[in-house]
């Protein structure tokens, strides 16, 4: 092939030189074919490229056909059901209630009912008027010990924060916040005057590099975090433990991207690289994490504290629920994030096979309230692909009491899935900070969408609740949702994950599902004893 090419240049320069001798406009013809030789005499010299070096200029096609891969098949191949990680049926249905467009279905589901894992909701033949739904759809959360309960929404802005998004992004986010009453998560990445100027509802995140709140060492600052705590803004404050896209991952911010008004947010110096490491330095024991929450509680004048994990090993969970029986301090909420929550960036490995899914995490962590009898004064919230009411619904019945969304508001924004996140070239101006792109974030139209998605989704949660004949969400349970687990057998929620007693994890014996997790966890340390069936058959414990 390189031999070819260099017959095939010569030929095409002694062919236009020729034709030139009579037309000499053809000479033109120098100006697109001599770059393109040059080109490829470069393949042919280069050594990064096999295929450029053995099929020059030709083998370029290749990254042409690449780069075009995506945008072809969700354009003109994907089906409404595909599309990853958000299917084109749910895209299309944010969108239509971002915009306020007709949003109903011709010819009945696209879903295949059959396949395992489908998974749907009872009606009742004493169904009501959505109208009959006289809850307001919102969770008062705060338990004993908070002075500032907060009244939330079931469905909230989930964590993102700015630098991961861009500006005007977070404008418009927490101007929809602000439109339609609902809550804004800022995200690790602290509290920056994009989400103070709209007016909406903060959750702010403090994550392990404790940004807004650090010293210049990057611990823990008592009066920096006092500062922002006590912001009007400001309605709870969420300790971030470990997020779904990549649990037990540090974080990295990058000298480049650590500009002035970035530095400044998050309390560091400028164009200097800034750790988050995968765990916190403010305590290391659960014991110490419960005081870390009251010592939050204290500081912000009472507002709800609580915190993020994406549940790992189950026994550390216990542990930090024996820690609360020890010590009387609970948190007022906690947020499970699945496995499968998104982040701009991650490892493909963490992404794929770190982290215990959703349903699966949210099923064990209330049935663990509900056995040390902790689940009456802890709220507790998901986040992980919640896109629809019907999402909600699944959640509510495990046990959540509302629901984060990020991938949900982003959509609402106008994201299109185009999977740039991570080179800071999103074309709708979301998941970027270059402001050729972010330019074309009009705020003014993208709040109301968020506000517009937020309330026919929530609209939607009451149209479900009265087909279910049910008037107030806490009447939901395991029993209303229904999944195939074979082609010829499906089981209830409650059959998937069946209850425990409330109490029952207070004192021997334990519920079998729960007797290897007691037997490892301790409320003085994270880590887990080592449990093993001796020789005899006797489960034997060291202690770490």
């Amino acid at each position: 092939m390189r031999q070819l090419f260099i017959l095939y240049s010569v030929i095409s320069v002694l062919v236009i030189a020729f034709i030139g001798s009579f037309w000499p406009l053809f000479l033109w013809t120098y100006v697109l074919v001599i770059p393109l030789l040059l080109v490829g005499f470069y393949d042919m010299t280069q050594t990064k490229h096999s295929l450029w070096r053995n099929y020059p200029l030709m083998a370029r096609w290749r990254w042409v056909m690449e780069a075009l891969r995506g945008p072809m098949h969700q354009y003109f191949v994907e089906p409404e059901t595909g599309g990853a990680p958000t299917n084109r049926m749910f895209r299309s249905v944010v969108y239509q209630r971002a915009k306020k467009h007709l949003d109903t279905l011709p010819l009945g589901t696209k879903i295949d009912v059959y396949r395992i894992g489908y998974e749907w909701m009872d009606h009742s033949l004493s169904a009501l008027r959505d109208s009959d739904i006289k809850e307001d759809l919102r969770v008062l959360i705060g338990g004993s010990d908070c002075l500032q309960p907060y009244d939330a929404s079931l469905f909230n802005i989930s964590a993102m924060s700015f630098g991961a998004i861009s500006q005007n992004a977070i404008l418009a986010l927490n101007g929809g916040a602000k439109i339609d009453n609902f809550a804004h998560n800022t995200g690790e990445g602290s509290i920056s005057p994009y989400h103070l100027e709209p007016g909406g509802d903060l959750i702010w995140q403090v994550g392990t590099g404790y940004f807004g709140c650090r010293d210049k060492d990057g611990l823990f600052s008592d009066e920096l975090f006092k500062k922002n705590a006590s912001l009007a803004n400001v309605k709870m404050i969420e300790i971030k433990l470990s997020q779904g896209a990549k649990p037990g991952h540090g974080g990295i911010l990058p000298a480049v991207k650590n500009t002035p008004e970035i530095a400044k947010i998050r309390n560091t110096e400028p164009y200097v690289q800034v750790d988050s490491p995968p765990t916190h330095s403010a305590f290391s024991t659960p014991i110490e994490m419960m005081y870390f929450i009251k010592k939050l509680r204290d500081l912000s004048g009472g507002k709800p504290i609580g915190f993020k994990l994406c549940v790992g090993r189950r026994s550390e969970f216990v542990a930090i629920c024996k820690a609360m029986v020890e010590t009387g301090i609970k948190p007022d909420f906690i947020t499970v994030d699945g496995g499968e929550g998104g982040t701009g960036a991650a490892p493909l490995e963490y992404s794929n096979s770190v982290g215990v899914p959703l349903r699966d995490a949210l099923a064990f962590v209330v049935d663990c309230l509900m056995g040390f009898d902790l689940k009456k004064e802890i709220k507790v919230i998901v986040s992980g692909k919640v896109i629809t009411g019907f999402h909600l619904i699944k959640n509510l019945a495990l046990g959540a009491d509302l629901c984060n969304s990020a991938r949900g508001m982003m959509l609402a924004l106008g994201c299109i899935q185009s999977l740039e996140c991570n080179k800071n070239k999103c074309p709708t101006g979301i998941a970027t900070q270059n402001p050729k792109f972010t330019a074309g974030l009009v705020v003014a139209d993208k709040n109301q969408r968020v506000a517009n998605y937020h309330h026919e989704t929530i609209q939607s949660v009451r149209e479900l609740l009265a087909a279910s004949g049910l008037e107030q969400t806490k009447l939901l349970n395991r029993s209303h949702i229904h999944r195939r687990v074979s082609a010829t057998k499906t089981l209830r929620y409650d059959q998937v994950f069946p209850y425990v007693v409330t109490g029952s994890l207070l004192a021997a014996p334990y519920p079998e599902q729960f007797e290897q997790e007691m037997k490892e966890a301790a409320a003085n340390s994270f880590i887990a004893k080592k449990c093993f069936a001796n020789v005899d058959g006797e489960m034997v414990c060291m202690v770490p």
